[in-house]
């Protein structure tokens, strides 16, 4: 038997109470005020994104464009195919947190939604600028098709595609559900093989720029990652007969999945670069993997990874990994930016 399927939420129903009913397939008026939701708590998360404000080009690429010529073959097939990577996940990102919130019911959902979509267009820009960057046009639309053609990639993001594709061809709240998981996962665990290339070459004083542009990007997608977090078990708390075996067997296994494609690419794309300890990156996948099940409200599948192995991260980006407070309560630490327009600011 079929699932119901959501109808898309009205833009003002001023019969319907301001405070949302439920967040998929309740009742509101569409009148959004923030001292008056269904998760209060929410209205912190909202100000903590658009206090992330920033812009791709306010970000100083001069030494990039000098370093990259020198860069080691390996290390610049690496960078163009890691950002290739990263513009195949964060393009969809605007479009299915855009989707999500044209079913969701609750007004809070669909602003923080909002922020979430404009931050990650923000995010392909910026791929597209720091190749503006670096290499010629003809090399920037190449490592762009690498998510069409690439067949290591193309297999990585099957059943992204699969999943996504279905919330669009049948919104239920399953595929709702399903679709927050793999948003999970890419907010949480697949971008960040890559993240940690470009964090290698900052350790040892190459591509500065473009690792302080990817410190902004993994900024954004750690609050992303747990606002969908908690989106989804409060869904399950709405909607409790979906909280059942066969959901929580499928999120396992398509963790263990993600895990095992996360680290095949790893190994594809960083095999020839030097210095990278693949035991390490392993680790490291894994670690994120558990962190991302934890606050999905599920268990840990990798119980010897819950330490991450790559401490020396902590140096380049946000350190939201402490261990016994949530790790995105911490404060985010400031980074230094420059514009054309205003010299050297503070975020």
């Amino acid at each position: 038997m079929s699932q119901l399927l959501l109808e898309k939420a009205k833009t003002l129903e001023p019969r319907n109470p301001n405070k949302s009913t439920g967040l998929f397939g309740g009742k509101s008026s569409g009148i959004l005020n923030w001292n008056d939701i269904a998760y209060p708590h929410w209205y912190k998360m909202y100000k903590r994104l658009v206090g992330n404000y920033w812009q791709a080009d306010e970000v100083n690429m001069s030494s990039d464009i000098k370093q990259f010529p020198t860069l080691t073959k390996a290390e610049k097939d690496a960078y163009l195919k890691i950002i290739g990577l990263l513009s195949t996940l964060d393009a969809p990102q605007t479009r299915i947190a855009l989707l999500i919130s044209l079913y969701a019911s609750d007004p809070s959902v669909q602003s923080i939604m909002a922020v979430i979509a404009q931050q990650e267009a923000v995010h392909n820009e910026s791929y597209s600028y720091v190749l503006s960057s670096v290499v010629s046009l003809d090399e920037q639309n190449e490592a762009f098709e690498l998510g069409r053609k690439d067949p290591v990639l193309l297999k990585r993001n099957q059943h992204i595609m699969e999943q996504y594709n279905g919330f669009v061809e049948e919104p239920t709240i399953e595929n709702i559900l399903k679709t927050m998981v793999y948003t999970a996962l890419l907010e949480g665990m697949f971008f960040y093989s890559g993240f940690a290339f470009f964090y290698h070459l900052a350790r040892h004083n190459k591509m500065v720029g473009t690792s302080t542009m990817v410190s902004y990007i993994n900024r954004d997608e750690l609050e992303h990652g747990r606002f969908i977090s908690e989106l989804f078990r409060a869904t399950l708390a709405e909607h409790p007969e979906q909280n059942n075996e066969k959901l929580t067997n499928w999120v396992y296994d398509h963790f263990k999945e993600s895990v095992a494609l996360e680290t095949e690419w790893s190994h594809y794309v960083l095999a020839d670069v030097a210095g990278i300890d693949f035991v390490e990156m392993e680790g490291y996948i894994k670690y994120r993997a558990n962190k991302m099940l934890r606050m999905l409200g599920l268990q840990e599948i990798y119980p010897e990874h819950v330490q991450n192995p790559m401490k020396w991260i902590h140096a380049y980006v946000d350190n939201f990994d402490g261990t016994k407070t949530d790790f995105f309560e911490q404060k985010s630490r400031q980074y230094t930016k420059t514009s054309d327009l205003n010299g050297f600011d503070d975020l």
